[in-house]
């Protein structure tokens, strides 16, 4: 097996963060990972995220997650990131190792519950680090679901203590200033990192404009963001604009908070991706009048792309 493609700072495009599908009896359906990573290759991403918290690794045992890490590194052409936050560092360092092991190019940290200050949260990240040893890293921030907020200066201290952390998965919101902060701060002389963004997509074209290299997030149709962030690095802002308005109803729509992923889902099985729209429970099933809107919303959306040609 050749040696994996380790992560860097230079890292852009789309690094779709993948579902993880199961049977409609709640197993893991190892099939439909296979089908899977080859639809979000097909469809425009430069990468993959498992294993993060719409890929409901909480959910999963840790056979089952080594089972998703074997399927998806032997099957991707493209480099893979696992995410492997969890409340100790021994359990995050397990994980890591058992990753990287497997052929991932890199994992992801989100800051674990309770930190408050800006010096433990700091401290917390050294220490991550530390673990990790040599395995380059993302940075997780996503403060509406761990109620950890960094700022751009305790971000940059980090960075600067951290040199194996090479990407921020940017997910704050609003969170547009961040980018731009931290974009000045390498202009004045700091050291680059990638930035790609989550929040489903939603302020992708924002997000390019203050200086992202692209986006880290599920929604269920990857070859939008794709051609969004290329037309924003080739400087057609006005064609990725009209692209990017025909696919927002939908974005908006998958945006709900605890149904989110059910909608994604359901498109992702829709469109042959998966073989079934199951989340694990906890998680919600969507009712007829949900699949009814999530319809008609694709529905517009094949006509306003049809129309764009």
């Amino acid at each position: 097996m050749p040696k994996p493609v380790l992560l860097d700072a230079t890292a852009r495009g789309v690094f779709t963060i993948a579902a993880t599908p199961f049977l409609p009896d709640g197993s893991l359906d190892p099939e439909s990972l296979d089908r899977m990573v080859e639809f979000y290759e097909e469809k425009g991403a430069t990468g993959l995220t498992i294993l993060g918290m719409m890929g409901e690794a909480g959910k999963l045992s840790d056979k089952e997650s080594k089972i998703v890490i074997d399927r998806v590194t032997a099957r991707a052409t493209v480099p893979v990131v696992v995410g492997v936050s969890a409340p100790g560092l021994a359990a995050v360092k397990a994980m890591a190792k058992a990753a990287m092991d497997r052929g991932a190019a890199g994992v992801m940290v989100a800051p674990t519950a309770g930190l408050r200050t800006d010096e433990q949260i700091i401290g917390y990240f050294e220490m991550v680090a530390d673990a990790l040893g040599e395995i380059p890293w993302v940075l997780q921030d996503f403060p509406l679901v761990t109620g950890v907020q960094i700022t751009p200066r305790v971000l940059r201290a980090i960075f600067d203590a951290c040199p194996t952390c090479v990407m921020l998965k940017h997910e704050d919101w609003p969170g547009l200033e961040k980018i731009g902060a931290l974009r000045r701060m390498e202009a004045e002389g700091a050291r680059r990192l990638s930035i790609l963004c989550g929040n489903g997509g939603l302020f992708l074209l924002e997000e390019m404009l203050r200086g992202a290299d692209g986006a880290m997030t599920g929604f269920a149709y990857p070859e939008m963001m794709a051609e969004v962030v290329r037309l924003m690095t080739a400087g057609d802002e006005g064609r990725a604009r009209d692209l990017f308005d025909a696919y927002l109803p939908l974005i908006r729509y998958e945006s709900q908070p605890g149904l989110g992923l059910a909608i994604r889902k359901h498109t992702l099985a829709r469109r042959g991706a998966i073989a079934h729209a199951t989340v694990r429970r906890p998680g919600p099933a969507l009712s007829a009048a949900t699949i009814a809107e999530t319809e008609a919303l694709i529905a517009r959306q094949e006509a306003r792309l049809a129309a764009l040609g």
